[in-house]
């Protein structure tokens, strides 16, 4: 049995949030449906809703998941697969996040959440079980992220990350010939530490899940 956490988005659903916008780092809008099934898309993509932007845990994640699977490597994958990150915070804050993360995937901004809340993703402030991506205390986390923002005091983005309690997810959709795009796989986060453990998101994309 399908639980919440895995239940796939109808396509009523991805039709309903096909044009919906989201934010690229220029401040940019571009339909959501896109990303995953535009003239540039790659067969497969895969959509990480990270949480605000100055949530080191996703970033940690993020950059684990970059060393793990850089482009080069995605597209050798059968079918050839991208990874593009969606987080809930001001489009400003995009650079600083991709530095953060160290990560060479395409990030873009839902600030206003409406694809988090369409897409099944809550809001919680669980935190779970500590997973094997992170190696740092919730202490620790929180007050590297108080850092983040405090330092972007400047720029008037300190505020802007995005909301603490919104968990985000994953979700793979395929290109199929004379369709626009469906979800094949997908997993909700029920806590910050709540992504899913990158060997077993390395299996989905290879088919071995």
């Amino acid at each position: 049995m399908t639980s919440k956490l895995d239940e796939l988005p109808s396509a009523d659903l991805l039709a309903k949030i096909a044009d919906y916008p989201v934010l690229d780092r220029d401040g940019k809008s571009h339909r959501f449906q896109d990303l995953y099934a535009g003239p540039d898309a790659t067969e497969r993509t895969l959509i990480l809703f990270v949480r605000h932007f100055f949530c080191g845990s996703c970033q940690e994640y993020l950059a684990r998941l970059s060393t793990a699977l850089p482009p080069s490597t995605l597209s050798t994958i059968s079918p050839p697969t991208s990874i593009i990150v969606i987080g809930c915070g001001s489009p400003g804050l995009i650079p600083h996040y991709a530095t953060q993360s160290a990560t060479p995937y395409t990030i873009y901004a839902d600030p206003s959440r409406k694809l988090y809340k369409e897409l099944g993703m809550i809001t919680s402030w669980t935190v779970g079980e500590q997973p094997k991506y992170i190696s740092k205390s919730v202490p620790r986390l929180a007050v590297e992220g108080m850092w983040q923002a405090l330092k972007q005091a400047t720029s008037g983005l300190m505020f802007s990350g995005g909301p603490g309690e919104q968990q985000g997810g994953e979700f793979l959709f395929e290109k199929k010939d004379g369709e626009e795009g469906a979800v094949t796989w997908c997993h909700r986060m029920q806590g910050s530490w709540g992504r899913t453990e990158i060997e077993d998101l390395e299996g989905v994309l290879r088919g071995k899940k």
